[in-house]
């Protein structure tokens, strides 16, 4: 047995580079301790569908310790990073401290305010399942709420405010201009939810404005057509709960903002300074190790990694950080072998967002196109990422049954009751 000598490998975070790079790791060569906050790897593409109660949390959430119940190589610890200590090799953590052989960062990132603590504290995002939960309980009680209120406070309640026109946030607008013209009118007969708006701020030129021009053009289009009432060139510089204030001095009531307007990466004490490029993401060389160490490596959203086709470092893409642990993994293995190792480089697959039913717009490569074929190429695509089979299944009922009665029976709130509870 070689039990003893295997190599101890943390790894911090367990999102879509995290749990690839545990997979594809040896377990002959190498013990694995994951760290994570939560006990379960988040499928965020999907969180929008969850907040719009169009999936259940269950069904894009999975556990830790299923997912790795055959690996008898990894240990999962529930704690927080506070630090690293490279000269000692160790990790710690609010549970104590980890030692290493090598340490893997693939603790993605979290959502960017610009320094705006106001904003931090009264809006909703969406980078998490809990966050998800939360958005859909706030919306649905304030449905709820819409009908004993008095009119002037129904303006608010009325008023969904939508920063960021990225996938994410076109794909929540989306979502809701479905809602309100499919399912709000039958659950609330009493509600005129002609004055429900949904509005979609955006600080660039376009909607989806890192895609294409058709991208750019076929979503602000198809956002228009469902009602979606889009502002771009502007910014929101402040939000009490109760108004949202525009860079242009516009001011709209309302009691739902939800920032999708951008996300900065995790930063580790222990780290030198000078670790931390480009939106403080860590610099890393092509074997995803991280400038000025020798053991410590990063992959995924929070790695800067600069190649020939990307001298700007790669985009924050689940198949990027997907294809990072797969190539960090084999070279772990190589250095215990003693082999040569690869320097990563990312093939563009191409990047889709869905505005609602049989509409999508997809870049890839060598053709760029919208509607009913694109938004089955993105259903596709999704579910082929999901990690279990039975999950995939779920969710393809889901979507199927919703196509059919352009309906879903998810609408619950679900909040905590008792000295326990949060929000």
């Amino acid at each position: 047995m070689i039990m003893e000598n295997k190599k101890n490998v943390v790894v911090i975070g367990g999102g879509f580079a995290g749990v690839q790079f545990i997979k594809k790791l040896d377990q002959k060569l190498f013990n694995v301790t994951l760290l994570d906050k939560i006990n379960h790897h988040q499928f965020q593409p999907l969180f929008y569908q969850v907040a719009t109660s169009q999936l259940e949390p269950s069904s894009i959430s999975f556990p830790f310790r299923k997912i790795f119940q055959e690996n008898e190589n990894v240990q999962i610890r529930l704690a927080e990073v506070t630090g690293i200590n490279p000269q000692a090799n160790t990790v710690h953590t609010s549970i104590g401290d980890f030692n290493y052989d090598y340490v893997v960062i693939a603790a993605g990132c979290k959502t960017n305010f610009f320094g705006n603590k106001v904003i931090e504290e009264n809006s909703y995002t969406l980078k998490s399942t809990s966050d998800s939960i939360a958005l859909r309980n706030h919306v649905l009680i304030n449905f709820e709420k819409i009908i004993s209120a008095p009119k002037e406070e129904q303006e608010a309640l009325f008023n969904i405010v939508i920063v960021g026109g990225g996938p994410t946030g076109v794909e929540l607008a989306g979502a809701f201009a479905e809602i309100k013209r499919n399912i709000l009118p039958k659950d609330y007969p009493g509600i005129d939810f002609t004055k429900l708006r949904i509005m979609l701020i955006e600080g660039s030129k376009n909607t989806l404005n890192s895609m294409s021009e058709l991208a750019h053009k076929a979503s602000r289009m198809y956002l228009e057509k469902m009602g979606v009432e889009i502002q771009t060139e502007l910014f929101v510089k402040n939000y009490d709960g109760k108004i949202a204030e525009l860079s242009n001095g516009e001011r709209i009531p309302t009691a739902s903002l939800i920032w999708a307007a951008g996300v900065t990466t995790n930063t580790f004490d222990g780290l030198e300074d000078s670790v931390y490029g480009p939106a403080k993401r860590i610099k890393v060389d092509r074997t995803s190790l991280v400038s000025g160490y020798a053991n410590v490596y990063a992959v995924g959203d929070i790695a800067y990694m600069e190649t020939p086709k990307y001298p700007k470092g790669h985009p924050q893409l689940a198949n990027v950080a997907i294809n990072q642990a797969k190539n960090l993994a084999s070279n772990l293995k190589a250095i215990q072998k003693n082999k040569t190792l690869t320097e990563f480089e990312y093939k563009d697959l191409g990047s889709m967002a869905t505005i609602g039913k049989n509409k999508a717009v997809v870049d890839l490569p060598f053709i760029k196109f919208k509607g009913f074929f694109a938004w089955l190429t993105w259903m596709f695509v999704h579910l082929m990422l999901i990690l279990s089979v039975k999950n995939k299944l779920i969710i393809f009922i889901n979507w199927a049954w919703a196509y059919i009665t352009k309906d879903t029976s998810l609408r619950l709130i679900l909040t905590q009751k008792g000295p326990k509870a949060e929000g």
